[in-house]
């Protein structure tokens, strides 16, 4: 039996990574000690290498651990930029037909879209590999030309639709420490900051979302009234800095013992004393559940 430092150090997957695997994919499960230490057997270690290859090889996390799962005795291609066929369902092959429903204005095609990739894993999971993917490929083709306003819009609110009833439908009685989540004013791309107010909830957290375009004295008012342990800022286009920077300064202001966390693709551009949540979304939701349940 292995301890996941020995496991890590043979298979060459951190230790950090192994758990992720283990917590988001179930790709292994170790027993434990009654120290509550993970121990991994051979086999176990047999199935880490070969999630291992396959993601060395072009395989999402998410593709990999299916495989992994589903058949843990097959051999698999070892070529580069290897994916699971169209018939299996890859992720590369729903954005572009997510994409192309959109360009259609095909509604119904892209809720059903939507409905299929959204059973086939978490909450998270599913998110991070495969709908923000998808999102930007949608934005991409919005930005050639290839995709118009119209159809970006429709695909736009079909995942808000969604993520909608994902939050509503999360923990709903989550005691956690207190959170709000939103965008500063002027910034009107929010379905990663719903996506995360989402992931936040099912963590445990107790969270307060306040959508897009939310003015700097909002924000204050909120702040002061709520009483959060922390705000979730998203920076979703760099023109969106000065306006998250001047909620940030005012929210210190009003309360400096709030903590100030930033997401989003410009959030390493963000000063401190924001911190920067990453952009794995599952894992930053789970972190600052931990962390701040830790501080309360």
């Amino acid at each position: 039996m292995y301890t996941i430092k020995h496991a890590a150090e043979v298979t060459g997957v951190p230790v950090a990574t192994l758990r992720a695997w283990e917590r988001r994919y179930g790709v292994v499960s170790p027993v434990r000690t009654d120290g509550g230490y993970r121990l991994y057997d051979e086999k176990s270690l047999g199935t880490i290498r070969a999630m291992r290859d396959l993601v060395a090889d072009g395989w999402s996390a998410r593709q990999a651990a299916f495989e992994v799962v589903r058949d843990p005795g097959s051999r698999w291609p070892q070529s580069p930029g290897v994916r699971l066929t169209d018939a299996q369902g890859s992720p590369d092959a729903a954005a572009a037909d997510f994409v192309a429903a959109a360009r259609d204005l095909d509604a119904a095609r892209l809720a059903s879209i939507l409905d299929e990739r959204f059973s086939r894993g978490s909450f998270e999971a599913v998110v991070d590999d495969w709908l923000m993917p998808a999102l930007r490929s949608i934005g991409d083709a919005w930005a050639d030309g290839s995709l118009s306003p119209a159809a970006e819009h429709l695909a736009a609110h079909a995942v808000l639709r969604r993520l909608a009833g994902a939050f509503e439908a999360a923990s709903r009685g989550a005691l956690g420490p207190g959170i709000l989540v939103g965008l500063a004013p002027g910034s009107r791309h929010e379905l990663g900051a719903l996506a995360f107010a989402t992931a936040a909830k099912r963590a445990g957290l107790s969270v307060g979302y306040l959508g897009a375009d939310l003015p700097v004295e909002s924000w204050v008012e909120a702040v002061e009234h709520a009483e959060p342990s922390a705000i979730v800022l998203v920076v979703p286009r760099r023109r969106d800095l000065s306006a998250v920077v001047s909620v940030i300064d005012a929210v210190r202001a009003a309360r400096p013992e709030v903590r100030v966390v930033v997401g989003g693709q410009y959030q390493d551009l963000v000063p401190a004393p924001a911190e920067p949540l990453g952009h794995n979304l599952g894992d930053a939701a789970s972190r600052l559940a931990r962390e701040l349940s830790a501080d309360s």
